[in-house]
């Protein structure tokens, strides 16, 4: 655990005395401020047209109209800034020279995945919880449904560590931060994407599809709904990429 320790600060300390961490936070306060600005004023001008045209029937709320389309730009947004904290996590030490060094210290694997996994992590959750200002402006001038608010933003929070997972692989097998940053954008782009083929494949392909869509498994908690099935699908992405991390530095080892 001290080892875990060390890494963690190490790599958290890196952040924060860079520029990457205040770089990627204020590009997605900005992109994410910029949306939801967009998105509400659509919102409010939608309201008030079904209110003078007398056709207001209710179906119009700020989960729906708001949150939710928020939500789907911000897996957008983070799909593009999270290969940002995770490219140089491993890629940093072979290019270096100290990812040989790194190996042979008395230090286990998984110590050394889970310190720059999690340091990666943490900077995420300080991006999203930066954005925490828009429901609870939501919440203090309107009515908003409270459960799809707290359950959206755990969808949001499963989806990045997935992101930081895999992007935590592709860093540790080059010593390019630009290949794994880009092999990272890839392959999340590909998990993103893969669920828009659904509904022009037959009904097996379809369901298979859709099991494997990022953004088919975040839909539900954006609707207020926590299926221990998306959760679980996060967790094993999180989980078979962290497996993979650690077999490439075992795969290292026995070069050494």
């Amino acid at each position: 655990m001290k080892k875990f320790g060390a890494i963690y600060r190490k790599e958290l300390k890196y952040y924060f005395t860079s520029v990457t961490a205040y770089v990627t936070i204020t590009v997605f306060l900005v992109l994410s401020g910029y949306f939801f600005f967009s998105i509400f004023r659509v919102y409010n001008l939608l309201s008030l047209q079904a209110i003078k045209n007398n056709d207001f029937s209710g179906n119009l709320n700020l989960i729906d109209g708001v949150m939710r389309p928020l939500m789907g730009n911000f897996s957008i947004i983070l799909l593009i800034l999270l290969p940002l904290l995770t490219m140089r996590l491993l890629a940093e030490e072979r290019k270096q020279g100290t990812f040989e060094l790194l190996l042979t210290y008395p230090v286990t694997d998984m110590a050394v995945v889970a310190g720059k996994y999690f340091s990666a992590l943490t900077v995420y959750t300080v991006m999203l919880a930066s954005t925490l200002l828009y429901p609870i402006l939501l919440i203090i001038f309107t009515d908003p449904e409270i459960m799809p608010l707290v359950s959206g933003y755990l969808g949001l929070f499963l989806m990045g560590a997935s992101f930081i997972s895999i992007g935590t692989f592709f860093s540790a097998t080059t010593s390019n931060q630009m290949v794994a940053g880009v092999a990272t954008f890839g392959v999340t782009l590909l998990f993103l994407i893969i669920g828009w083929t659904a509904p022009f494949a037959g009904p097996t392909a379809s369901a298979i599809l859709s099991e494997f869509s990022i953004l088919f498994h975040l839909d539900s908690f954006t609707k207020g709904i926590i299926d221990t099935r998306d959760i679980s699908y996060y967790l094993f992405l999180s989980g078979f990429f962290f497996f993979l991390t650690l077999k490439s530095l075992e795969s290292n080892r026995w070069k050494i």
